[in-house]
């Protein structure tokens, strides 16, 4: 088997419209599809990064509430490369979203800082 790249990461939303609202006019991703299922009554709504990956955002009646903190077992969080972390973070914080300080990864070099989605999914900008 040889996995060739991620596809999709799915993210459950406690509030579908501000999520979406959050990941289209803030992050910016570009809208593929979005469904309504009835038989779910649930909303599935199908983002596109530059590269090709897919973010898949999900509602679901009273979904559990779940850790998120990045130290907690499981998903630590889901990184997004950026050219200028300054400047991206720069971004954000003029739409409100408060970010954390910039740090280096001792092992790369490379500059990274973390941020949070409305339900607290840790978010990272990684500059490449």
């Amino acid at each position: 088997m040889e996995l060739r790249k991620i596809h999709h990461v799915a993210v459950i939303a406690s509030d579908y419209e501000r999520s979406k609202a959050f990941y289209v006019e803030v992050l910016g991703l570009r809208v593929i599809a979005e469904n309504y299922r009835s038989e779910r009554r649930s909303w599935k709504l199908d983002l596109a990064v530059a590269d090709g990956t897919q973010v898949e955002l999900f509602s679901f009646p009273d979904p559990p509430a779940r850790p998120s903190r990045p130290e907690a077992c499981g998903l630590r969080h889901l990184a997004f490369a950026v050219e200028d972390v300054e400047a991206a973070l720069a971004e954000l914080r003029g739409r409100g979203v408060p970010v954390e300080e910039v740090r280096v990864d001792a092992y790369t070099g490379r500059r990274f800082a973390f941020f949070a989605d409305p339900d607290g999914l840790p978010l990272e900008l990684y500059e490449v």
